[in-house]
């Protein structure tokens, strides 16, 4: 049995967090959707960071010059990697791979439902590299950040709320006690999770060299959780 001592080793491993394959494929073809929707024009270049699956990141390559799908669990790139082999301007790269990229690579950066797996030494250090990365005008998405007033009952509201509006409520019900028994619960307890307040989450862009604001709804499908709009500042 696979001991699982940190975040990239849980998403590294099977998991149940997805409840059924229609659950993962609707939160994947959400966000995709919403991706698409930031991409600034045809020749942008875009980077989905901590991208998970990314089931439907095809669907940001139709409307976008090139798509970086990056993430830390190993198993996770060889899915894509296999996933998308066929689409020419899909890449995959590791975090470290980032790293060795030319400054001003990327028009547009996504990163959702990450900052709450990162020590806060870690966020800092992503978000030096996010705004290295971004052309002078690019654009940063920081997506899915949690306040410390959102907690359990808040997601599973939201879930069971997602769930009933895209078929897979029973699915979800069971899912829920499955994952209060996983790993995951487990992994959340023991290494706790990162929360925000609005005002500073925008600080800490601002530190970091961002102008940033608050976007009008959140990325994913919990509406408690905030998401943000970052431009590098002069």
């Amino acid at each position: 049995m696979t001991t699982i001592r940190d975040w990239v080793g849980f998403w590294d491993n099977p998991h149940s967090i997805y409840v059924n394959a229609r659950h993962i494929d609707v939160h994947y073809r959400d966000i995709a959707n919403a991706i698409a929707g930031f991409v600034p024009g045809p020749q942008a270049r875009v980077l989905d960071f901590g991208c998970g699956e990314a089931l439907h990141a095809d669907t940001v390559a139709k409307v976008a010059g090139r798509v970086v799908l990056s993430d830390a669990a190993p198993s996770v790139r060889r899915n894509l990697a296999e996933r998308f082999r066929q689409v020419p301007n899909i890449a995959v790269a590791s975090p470290e791979e980032l790293q060795a990229m030319p400054a001003g690579s990327f028009e547009l950066i996504v990163a959702n439902s990450v900052v709450q797996y990162l020590s806060r030494a870690d966020l800092d250090g992503l978000l030096a590299e996010w705004r290295r990365l971004l052309t002078p005008d690019g654009v940063l998405i920081v997506a899915d950040v949690i306040p410390p007033d959102v907690g359990a009952v808040s997601d599973l509201v939201a879930l069971l709320r997602y769930a009933w509006t895209n078929g897979f409520l029973i699915a979800a019900l069971f899912g829920v006690a499955r994952t209060a028994l996983s790993s995951y619960s487990k992994l959340r307890q023991k290494l706790g999770i990162a929360k925000y307040t609005e005002a500073e989450f925008r600080e800490i862009l601002t530190r970091a060299g961002f102008a940033a604001e608050r976007l009008p709804g959140n990325m994913e499908h919990n509406p408690a959780r905030i998401s943000f709009r970052a431009r590098p500042r002069p």
